[in-house]
């Protein structure tokens, strides 16, 4: 595809997505912003999340994790044992921490750890919500930045850090100001590009391959790249029961305790559209990932026929193929569906980021709406520059697997804030607030040492099940600093909070 091409289907997208922008920030003020007022059709939250949900690791590395080696087999489509552990997360988000959230009316879902533990255990849930979706996001947009430099910019001698701020700067020009009132209706418009433009490679993918639908299907079943769980060793990092187990918590972390995605929830008009949202994202994500997966075994199908060399970095094969071996079409809707399957995510995550921390730290409530409205702008202009500075920091270390990060970054920013809920929903003891922010700093830590030291030591490769560890060890560092509620220790912090009052 040529560069004028390229440039010219980005313009248009984005002149769409601004479009959008216009017509549904009018008269945006920062509940807007925030929840969209509260009157988000279940039906477009639930669609729109898909996008949000996948990103554009998904969009490529997915699909190139496909043929990687994990030990001396394929990987094969062993992220879907990942994704059946997902339905067992989002199943406990509907039933559980959903019909919390609506029953206190929250906005920002971390204002719960202050009514159950506290001041410290609010803020520490909220910083570490800023630093797990700060880093993970940057991951996601650093996948669309990367593909555009390659393929574009870099031709014409555009250092990588000005592709990334050009990125940057068309996310932030249509969200500023609606924020997720925009963000449902764009995210919606961006998930049915990246759901066509994976359809439209397996279709034309077959077509090169002299495949029919059930030819596809039966080529794909009989080849090695089919192969989906892997229950010979507990030692190995792709077991079934370790990635079962781990998606199922992977999910109530990444989905159920995150502000961005539980925004899109609580913007529902009540509980009982949110969680139809919840069952129908659902199906659609098991659909969806199996979906990708059939379209990474074909993409190393199709290369070994045509004898075309894997890249050493998997995440480069749909884009090498895409752009220089399927055609136009399949061009440009992988074009338009790396772009939106990233900005899908990012444009959320970017207002989730500012909500937080404009209610968890600004103490928005009390607040005129001219002073909510400056303030909202430049922490959204101060977490687009974090992007930056992230993206930019990955670029140079030059990790292969973006995927593989995101996951392992997860496991260990989002730990605490699972044993921060998990304490408050299932032990009706108290905790002691000041102590929390050292027991969520240390969790992390000696999760990371017990790992190291397990897989130094034994032939036992942890997926991402040291999230459960790290949470389990949070969980346990609570229940250290907590007491009963009828101590005398209770009554006296009730007698002293009545006095302040």
């Amino acid at each position: 595809m040529s560069s004028g091409l390229i440039l010219s289907v980005i313009f248009i997208y984005f002149a769409v997505l601004l479009a959008i922008s216009w017509i549904t920030s009018r008269n945006a003020d920062s509940e807007s912003f925030f929840v969209a007022n509260r009157q988000a059709p279940w039906y477009l939250v639930a669609f729109g999340m898909i996008g949000t949900s996948l990103s554009g690791v998904t969009f490529i590395s997915v699909p190139g994790a496909v043929g990687a080696m994990a030990g001396d087999e394929i990987k094969g489509f062993a992220y879907f044992q990942l994704v059946l552990g997902y339905v067992v997360g989002y199943f406990v988000i509907a039933t559980v921490l959903m019909p919390l959230y609506y029953r206190l009316n929250l906005i920002s879902i971390y204002s719960y750890l202050e009514d159950r533990f506290g001041y410290w255990a609010y803020k520490t849930g909220s910083f570490f919500f800023l630093v797990s979706r700060a880093v993970g996001s940057s991951l996601r947009l650093y996948l669309a930045a990367m593909v555009l430099h390659l393929f574009l910019f870099e031709a014409w001698g555009v250092p990588f850090v000005v592709t990334v701020a050009i990125t940057i700067l068309l996310i932030w020009l249509y969200t500023f100001k609606g924020g997720i009132k925009t963000i449902v209706w764009t995210d919606t418009f961006q998930t049915f590009f990246l759901v066509t433009a994976v359809l439209i490679s397996v279709y034309m993918i077959s077509d090169h391959l002299g495949w029919s639908l059930f030819e596809m299907v039966k080529q794909v079943g009989e080849s090695a790249y089919s192969k989906t769980f892997f229950t010979e060793s507990i030692w190995e990092s792709n077991n079934f029961f370790k990635q079962f187990l781990s998606g199922a918590f992977i999910a109530l972390v990444m989905t159920g305790l995150d502000q961005d995605l539980m925004q899109k929830n609580l913007s529902c008009r009540n509980l009982k559209d949110a969680q139809k949202n919840m069952l129908w994202f659902t199906v659609c994500m098991v659909f969806v990932n199996l979906l990708f997966l059939t379209l990474g075994a074909m993409l190393y199908i199709y290369a070994t026929s045509q004898n075309i060399a894997i890249p050493a970095d998997t995440d480069e094969l749909y884009p090498m193929l895409a752009l220089n071996h399927f055609g136009i079409v399949v061009g440009i809707f992988f074009l338009l569906g790396i772009t939106a399957s990233t900005y899908a995510s990012s444009d959320s995550a970017l207002a989730a980021l500012t909500t937080s921390f404009c209610i968890d730290f600004l103490n928005f409530k009390s607040k005129p709406e001219s002073v909510k409205q400056k303030q909202k702008t430049l922490v959204h202009i101060g977490f687009s520059l974090l992007f930056l500075l992230i993206i930019v920091v990955v670029y140079e270390i030059g990790e292969k697997s973006v995927i593989h990060m995101v996951l392992k970054a997860a496991s260990y920013t989002y730990g605490p804030l699972l044993g921060l809920f998990a304490f408050g929903v299932l032990s009706k003891r108290k905790v002691r607030d000041k102590f929390i922010p050292l027991v969520c700093v240390l969790a992390p830590l000696a999760t990371f040492f017990l790992t190291m030291a397990i897989e130094s030591n034994t032939r036992y490769q942890f997926a991402y099940e040291n999230l459960i560890i790290n949470g389990f060890i949070c969980f346990l560092g609570l229940l250290a600093c907590s007491y009963s509620p009828n101590t005398k220790v209770d009554e006296k912090v009730d007698t002293v909070k009545e006095k302040l009052v």
